[in-house]
């Protein structure tokens, strides 16, 4: 039967999203009408959706429920797969809940739910910085190869609530000849897949204190997309790994949709940058 919802489109530096609001867990989008609904052509058009839903609602909010969230993300990639954590997605959720009444972001932090555990979230003066809690790294190298690099180069393997491979590239030259239309190949493969990002970092590495890099990358379910905010921690984790106990702790990363903002504190790593509601409609679904 035909099912009309209501959405909101919103990004975070062009890496954007269908918000759909699901308060009381009611909603069950299948993977076909996550894709529908994520397709450019035949849908609205987003490399995910949103599920704004109240953490006590949802099977999988159980513990964010317990730990005084009140919203849980429930973030899937365009194809329909559920995904772990998104960045760029939280901050814009963060937005959709501010704009709509449903929370507020001030001098104290919000907490909200994922399936990487709760973020804490506070406002910005251009958007809103995610905790996105602590990192890892792998010791064994990932070799990925990748269509325009004429050979296979390691990549490191960075945890930040989901998982990544980051790439080191020798030139911007090197950077913009990547073909990401096609899905880069990774050897061992990752259990669940991997976000894979290839960086460059910029000349000088560092000025001010502040290190500063470029970066593409490859989502898992989604395909190449202008900006990934974990991918983006990510790169700036595996770039002060390889420039040794000198690196700074605050990186700026240019993606194709923008610029964003790292920052290591704590053993933790934060993120920020900022984040857009775009307009909003009705589809009907069958």
């Amino acid at each position: 039967m035909p099912q009309t919802i209501a959405f909101t489109k919103g990004h975070g530096t062009g890496n954007d999203f269908v918000i759909v609001a699901d308060p009381d867990g009611t909603l069950d989008l299948s993977d076909e009408q996550v894709a529908v609904l994520c397709d450019r052509r035949f849908g609205v058009g987003g490399d995910g959706i949103l599920r704004v839903v109240r953490a006590s609602a949802i099977a999988e909010g159980a513990d964010a429920a317990a730990a005084g969230a009140e919203w849980f993300m429930d973030y899937r990639n365009a194809d329909g797969s559920a995904a772990e954590m998104c960045g760029n997605g939280i901050r814009v959720f963060a937005r959709y809940l501010v704009d709509n009444g449903l929370a507020h972001i001030g001098a104290e932090p919000v907490k909200i739910g994922t399936r990487a555990g709760v973020k804490t979230l506070t406002a910005t003066p251009d958007g809103f910085e995610v905790d996105l809690g602590r990192w890892s790294t792998q010791e064994q190298d990932v070799l990925v190869q990748a269509k325009g690099l004429p050979v296979a180069r390691p990549g490191l393997g960075v945890d930040v609530g989901n998982p990544h491979v980051v790439v080191a590239l020798s030139s911007h030259d090197e950077l913009t000849g990547l073909d990401l239309a096609y899905q880069p190949i990774l050897t061992p493969a990752p259990p669940h897949g991997a976000n894979v990002e290839f960086v460059v970092p910029a000349d000088p590495l560092i000025q001010g204190g502040v290190g500063s890099i470029r970066m593409r990358v490859f989502e898992r379910g989604v395909g190449e997309t202008l900006s990934c905010g974990t991918g983006v921690a990510a790169s700036a984790i595996a770039v002060r790994h390889w420039a040794g106990p000198a690196a700074p702790d605050e990186w700026t990363v240019e993606i194709p949709g923008g610029v964003l903002r790292v920052r290591m504190r704590d053993g933790h790593v934060l993120l920020s940058g900022p984040a857009v509601l775009v307009y909003t409609g009705e589809l009907t679904l069958a």
